[in-house]
């Protein structure tokens, strides 16, 4: 089994190569490649969050008074819930900037953000 350190150090190395990317590039496509690395990384560190180890889903198929819930080692499904939902957002705010960044290529005639400042 994979050292639970492993995956959050990895999680943390690849937020900080996003944000490598999102500091020192002057592409905006390569800028919105860098915020989806480091959207990947929250996301990896969320469910590593809410992993357990031999868990089960959340299920109760008859209740019995005398059964301790607290013992059968649920899964919480809320982080799962909560990167879906993430997976969603960055979705549709990663297609908005492309977006953005094609009008930006039509009005300027390029993507470096240095070369933008520049033309009026």
């Amino acid at each position: 089994m994979i050292n639970s350190l492993f995956l959050y150090s990895i999680a943390c190395i690849l937020f900080l190569i996003g944000l490598f990317g999102v500091l020192t590039r002057k592409n905006v496509i390569k800028i919105l490649v860098s915020l989806s690395i480091m959207e990947t990384a929250v996301n990896l560190f969320l469910i590593i969050v809410g992993y357990i180890k031999n868990g089960k889903a959340p299920i109760l198929t008859r209740w019995d008074p005398h059964i301790n819930i607290h013992t059968l080692n649920f899964v919480d499904p809320l982080p799962q819930a909560l990167v879906l939902t993430a997976i969603v957002i960055g979705l549709g705010t990663t297609a908005l900037a492309l977006t953005i960044a094609i009008k930006l290529y039509e009005h300027y005639g390029t993507l470096d953000i240095t070369k933008m400042g520049d033309k009026k």
